[in-house]
């Protein structure tokens, strides 16, 4: 069996409190707990031989136990939530108690342009294997259900005809890119990162060296300057700036994170160039790899390394031991241009136009991916790319096209002209197919979005001041919640006496290309659990008091922020 190799160890401060924390470079390569244990005996790039020529074969019950609930993330698999299990039961049942014999199977995208053969790949995928189901993540992946292990070699196969892979979707890997999705064709865009995204990719994804990481690893690239790819929250970021002498290129920031520590990346204060790029993303992935803490698999991301060292011992490391040069300084990027949604239809520097559309919280099952093929096929449309919000962006759509893909989006599920809390909901997947989950996510924010869009019609500020909405069903934040205008975390309440699903509420977070100011993370109302039959309610409730109660220019967070506990209940 092939295994990750370590680093040989070498004459650096020892590790905090003097105890060992599984930094190879500090401590050794000797695992310190069992999920070291088996990223160490075998690399979980090997699995997909097992898959394709055993499980598949053989079954679900031949799946080795270790592969099953391991290495099988190394290619986006995951079983998912077995039907009819409540959430009150999910910290208590064990995962294997817990899965079903069908998985979720996660698709990167990393910012490529889906043509309509591809489209129609992914289409035809959800419709033959995932009994209709796909959904775009806030990380631009397509994300399957229904998936019996028997399909997987024959979807493996039809992806690779079109560019597509689940190569280390999911694991202690590189997972999958955010990349612009108007990369190379915004009139306005600083730098084309598409070359970047490509160079990292054919280098370095699938690289075995790169396979055995202290947990994931998440990478972020715009060139556009409404920072259109949440890149304070990723454990890299490369962010289009123009240095005054070396011209366009970019911000490097390092170490954001969400879940339960959530933490915003920093700037290192370095300026990046187009050709550096590849090499700068390489290095900063050692960095984690070789210095990682492993031993607390809860202290592994790369966030509480960053918290530890700083930027400025951050930048020193990643220079001489992984470069062997320096960077120059850079400036940092300029407040974002707008909504990074890219919703709506807008003009490219070459004349055609690039239409945004949402779908309600990211579902776009396989009669919406083939429709859109057909779509773009019968317009002259390039192709598509998924957002980092749940959208998807059509581009190069001829002039004397747009009206009629604009009108072909509506049969589809899609549509250019959302309402506000349609155009700014999003939702993990929640208690429907997610072992973590403890409520639902995906029908309870579509049901509100419908109550909301009745409710608050007289609103008519909205359009142009959104309030995003973002539901997760347990405490991960896989759906960003900490950064949401109103974010509602998932949890089982007591009200009068009685369990049931419910929310606790953070408000006024903000990241760059939300449309609101970049706030930071939200504020947790003490108290406050809401039940998730009365999150309309709640919503209406607090949007009109931001109404009644704002300044002027005041945005909903900075609202939020200095508003009484009282006014926000």
């Amino acid at each position: 069996m092939t295994t990750t190799s370590a680093p040989a160890t070498s004459a650096v401060r020892p590790s905090r409190n003097n105890r060992p924390n599984g930094q190879w470079k500090v401590d050794g390569p000797t695992p310190l707990n069992s999920n070291e244990e088996l990223k160490a005996a075998d690399n979980g790039l090997n699995v997909r031989a097992r898959i394709e020529e055993i499980y598949a074969v053989q079954g679900f019950d031949s799946i080795a136990g270790d592969d099953l609930h391991g290495r099988f993330r190394w290619w986006g698999l995951y079983t998912q939530r077995k039907p009819g299990i409540d959430g009150g039961k999910t910290a208590t049942l064990e995962p294997e108690e817990l899965e079903d014999r069908y998985f979720m199977l996660r698709v990167r995208s990393d910012g490529q342009l889906l043509s309509a053969d591809a489209l129609r790949v992914l289409g035809g995928i959800s419709a033959d294997f995932g009994r209709g189901t796909a959904d775009v993540t806030d990380r631009q992946n397509i994300q399957y259900h229904w998936i019996a292990i028997e399909s997987v070699p024959e979807i493996w196969r039809r992806l690779a005809t079109v560019g597509l892979e689940t190569t280390t979707a999911c694991g202690d890997t590189p997972r999958g890119f955010l990349g612009s999705p108007v990369a190379g064709i915004a009139a306005d865009e600083i730098i084309d990162p598409t070359p970047a995204i490509l160079e990292i990719k054919r280098r370095y994804i699938g690289d075995p060296e790169l396979t055995n990481l202290p947990r994931k690893f998440k990478t972020a690239i715009t060139g556009h300057p409404s920072l259109d790819v949440a890149h304070e929250i990723n454990d890299i970021s490369l962010v289009g700036v123009v240095h005054p002498e070396l011209g366009p290129g970019y911000d490097l920031w390092i170490g954001g994170g969400l879940s339960t520590a959530p933490r915003l990346a920093e700037r290192l204060g370095t300026f990046v160039t187009q050709e550096q790029a590849a090499d700068v993303w390489y290095g900063v992935i050692q960095v984690f790899r070789d210095y990682g803490y492993r031993r607390l698999r809860n202290k592994a991301r790369l966030k509480f390394l960053l918290a530890d060292w700083g930027t400025e011992k951050f930048r020193e490391v990643l220079e001489t031991e992984y470069l062997g040069y320096r960077l120059a300084d850079g400036p940092a990027p300029a407040p974002a241009s707008g909504r990074g949604d890219h919703v709506g239809v807008h003009l490219q520097k070459d004349g055609d136009c690039y239409v945004g559309a949402a779908p309600t919280v990211g579902r776009i099952g396989g009669g919406t991916l083939t429709g859109l093929a057909d779509l773009v096929e019968a317009t002259g449309a390039r192709g598509v790319r998924l957002t980092a919000q749940q959208k998807v962006v059509a581009l190069g759509v001829p002039a004397a096209q747009v009206d009629a893909f604009v009108a072909g989006l509506e049969p589809l599920g899609l549509t250019a002209k959302p309402s506000p809390f349609r155009r700014s909901t999003i939702a993990c997947t929640g208690l429907e197919f997610c072992k973590l989950a403890i409520v639902d996510t995906k029908d309870t924010a579509t049901d509100v979005i419908a109550e909301l869009e009745t409710r608050l019609a007289d609103l008519t500020w909205l359009a142009d001041q959104p309030i995003g909405l973002n539901v997760n069903g347990c405490p991960n934040s896989c759906a960003r919640i900490q950064t949401a205008d109103i974010g509602l975390k998932g949890q089982i309440i007591t009200v009068d006496g009685e369990q049931m699903p419910g929310f606790q509420v953070h408000l006024g977070g903000g990241l760059a290309g939300t449309g609101q100011d970049a706030g930071g993370l939200g504020r947790t109302v003490r108290g406050l659990k809401v039940p998730a039959s009365e999150v309309a309610d709640y919503v209406e409730r607090v949007v009109r008091r931001y109404g009644d109660e704002r300044q002027d220019g005041e945005t909903f967070a900075q609202w939020a922020h200095r508003a009484d506990e009282e006014a926000l209940q």
